[in-house]
């Protein structure tokens, strides 16, 4: 028996797995999971569906993670909420905005679940995840335990994490706890949020400007499927960034702690003359570079091969690589983008 997955995944591919499991409740993720990694069994651990490529049918079982709860609790300088793995994002950070629990409006609109948030260490203007990271839980597949690391030991960089690299397929988040200060602080110097007033702005403020500006620039998945951001921003070398500003005035860097520039990998997209362009079903979306979208009936395959040939043009054209932000999955496991 075959399970379509069309649903499950926010590009609406259409591919099916063999086994398909939904589990609400921590202790089920937990014996669900170690089931599956003692009989050696193929298995796919899903949250929103916003951050994966289909390429081919799952030859396995898909575990759709659907586990809630928020918990709080509080000391004198801070807001602790323990959040179960399948908690929505979005819904996350309404929830603390109603509870005026502030620091997260930045992070508005970033589709997916919490147990997520972690691996990829979200992000956007100007904040991410590990800001407010206290602690993560996650089931040792190997041991069967439960364990938590702090921040420090999540080994987070941009868009990254030890949960995308020494841990890989190796554990499963069940619940992530964040700490956010009492004493809020406003982070208002990225983008369309420069022109705010630090004094005087609010979160709410924040949180509506960072909805207007992703729903105006992100088309909806239930209407054109996408994946959001399909790459990361490229860091490039102070070098490679002043011979690339030597060449387009307008170009747009933002400087990190080490010395490197930050820049858009939507303006190289764009630059290149690639907005709207197509492979098939394919497409690069007409208004914004960075997103690529099925225009209706895409495969994984051709979605693989516009990325592929966005690559490459982009590198031909600044000498600048390009690396994907969702999960390429095949058959089995997850793989490279070919």
């Amino acid at each position: 028996m075959s399970i379509s997955l069309a649903v499950f995944n926010t590009l609406g591919l259409q591919q099916s797995c063999s086994s398909f499991v939904e589990v609400t409740h921590k202790a089920e993720l937990v014996e669900t999971c170690k089931d599956l990694y003692k009989q050696q069994l193929p298995m796919l651990i899903l949250g929103g569906g916003s951050n994966v490529v289909f390429t081919d049918d799952f030859d396995g079982t898909v575990v759709k993670v659907a586990t809630k709860g928020i918990q709080v609790t509080e000391d004198t300088d801070y807001y602790y909420l323990s959040v179960q793995a399948g908690e929505n994002w979005h819904n996350l950070v309404e929830f603390c905005l109603n509870k005026q629990i502030y620091g997260l409006e930045n992070l508005a609109l970033i589709p997916g679940t919490v147990g997520a948030a972690p691996i990829q260490n979200i992000g956007a203007y100007g904040v991410e995840f590990n800001r407010f990271c206290y602690q993560v839980e996650f089931l040792q597949l190997d041991t069967g335990t439960l364990n938590h690391f702090d921040k420090d030991q999540c080994h987070f960089g941009y868009r990254d994490s030890i949960f995308k690299q020494q841990l890989k397929n190796l554990v499963v988040i069940t619940e992530v706890t964040l700490r956010l200060n009492k004493q809020w602080q406003p982070i208002i110097n990225y983008g369309p949020l420069q022109h705010f007033d630090p004094a005087q702005v609010t979160a709410k403020q924040i949180f509506d400007s960072v909805c207007k500006v992703r729903q105006a620039k992100l088309p909806d998945p239930k209407v054109l499927g996408n994946v959001g951001s399909f790459f990361k921003n490229p860091i490039v070398s102070s070098t490679c960034y002043e011979l690339l500003k030597s060449r387009y005035a307008e170009l747009v860097g933002y400087q990190q702690i080490d010395g490197r520039f930050k820049i858009a990998a939507g303006w190289l997209i764009d630059t290149a003359g690639l907005k709207g362009f197509n492979i098939g079903n394919a497409g690069v979306h007409k208004d914004q570079a960075l997103v690529l979208v099925n225009l209706g009936n895409a495969t994984g395959a051709e979605i693989c091969q516009l990325a592929r040939h966005i690559i490459q043009e982009v590198y031909d054209t600044f000498a600048v690589i390009l690396e994907p932000e969702p999960r390429i999955m095949g058959s089995v496991e997850e793989i490279e983008i070919q």
